[in-house]
């Protein structure tokens, strides 16, 4: 594929701006600094307000900022994009590409929200509809919007062609980039230096969303059976967390003494310098989500040469080896869903003892090297296609 030759004026807008949605924004801007990009962004809270709000706030607040003269849009897909293009008519006339991160059609629902509310799932459809490129993360992400669209299609009072899903269809997938790190040569002293503890890292947002009943079912058992594994339980944070971080914080203090070792760290790490060394200094790293479209904790976790072990489910076997995945059912409860994590984990703690090294998954297909030529074709294409 080849390269852009010319720069382009990019305006890029993100309307809830998530962790993810950050790193893939910083990504972008990485891999093509010969661009000029301008950026709108909206903090990542108040949720249906934001994704039905934005489009509003936007062409208010920033009407003189988006009027400018852009060769391209790219939007993410909780952009209202059909409303601002409403507002804003000087914005339908830019070649616009819209990311998928995720969707809300298979997004559990927590304590507060309603399973009524269709907005959410609404909105990024319209958004898809009138956008000239659609891209998502994963196929999980795509293959359970579509599934989610149709099922909401069939709900409606009123009958809509199911054509209107077709150019969602033939939308492309390319992943968020993840972050190239150096290491330093593997030494025989290295190889040499057995371990009695596995060092595991859950390292995930403290949501519901995120499996913490299943993670405190995993630190009750560590510390039942006197387990020779520190877990590690780090992650971004917010005001109101799940009842059971406190829980499990607890249980790791009583094991680390039960065990005479040092505790593992727990909560947010602050300093990013600080986490990368906790990732290059872990052997495995966890998951216990119910919902994951890409699962870029984990793939960062992978790439600083941590084992994976995450839920045979979701958008893990897309890329992750069944060695690697742990059976996990939903109606089977978290004691049954703990066991294979557990077994998992015991027999590669085993295999530290004799010294051998752990099995690792190898993401090349998410690189910056092989990514950039694929999202570059497509800013080419868009731009092309517009000029003609």
């Amino acid at each position: 594929m080849k390269e852009p030759l010319m720069n382009y004026r990019i305006l890029l807008l993100s309307a809830y701006d998530a962790m993810s949605h950050k790193m893939w924004r910083g990504r972008l801007l990485e891999m093509f600094p010969e661009h000029t990009w301008t950026q709108l962004v909206l903090p990542p809270c108040h949720f249906n307000w934001r994704i039905r709000g934005n489009s509003l706030q936007w062409a208010l607040n920033e009407k003189d900022l988006l009027n400018q003269d852009y060769d391209l849009l790219i939007a993410t897909s909780m952009v209202d994009l059909s409303s601002l293009r409403g507002f804003l008519p000087r914005i339908a006339q830019l070649p616009t590409l819209l990311y998928f991160h995720e969707n809300q059609f298979v997004y559990p629902l927590g304590s507060k929200q309603r399973s009524n509310n269709v907005e959410p799932q609404l909105v990024p459809l319209y958004s898809a509809l009138c956008a000239d490129a659609i891209v998502f993360n994963s196929t999980y992400n795509r293959s359970t919007f579509l599934q989610g669209a149709k099922e909401l299609l069939k709900k409606l009072p009123d009958q809509l062609s199911p054509e209107l899903l077709e150019r969602i269809e033939k939308s492309e997938i390319i992943p968020v980039p993840l972050e190239e790190f150096s290491f330093e040569p593997v030494t025989t002293a290295m190889l040499e230096n057995s371990k009695q503890i596995l060092d595991v890292v859950w390292n995930h947002r403290w949501e519901y969303d995120k499996g913490p009943k299943l993670l405190l079912s995993l630190a009750q058992a560590i510390l039942t059976q006197r387990l020779p594994i520190r877990l590690h339980v780090v992650g971004q944070q917010f005001r109101s967390s799940p009842a059971e971080f406190k829980k499990i914080a607890a249980l790791l203090e009583q094991h680390a003494a039960a065990l005479a070792i040092d505790q593992g760290s727990f909560g947010f790490v602050e300093n990013r310098e600080g986490y990368i060394s906790l990732l290059r200094h872990c052997d495995v790293v966890l998951s216990t989500a119910e919902h994951d479209f890409q699962g870029l904790a984990i793939q960062e976790a992978c790439t600083l040469r941590c084992t994976p072990l995450v839920p045979d489910a979701l958008v893990y076997p897309e890329y992750i080896d069944s060695e690697f995945l742990y059976p996990f059912n939903e109606s089977s409860g978290d004691e049954a869903n703990c066991a294979g994590i557990l077994k998992q984990l015991q027999d590669w703690q085993s295999m530290l003892t004799k010294n051998i090294a752990l099995p690792r998954v190898t993401l090349d297909g998410f690189s910056q090297k092989t990514l950039r030529p694929k999202y570059a074709e497509l800013l080419e294409r868009l731009f092309e296609e517009q000029v003609r």
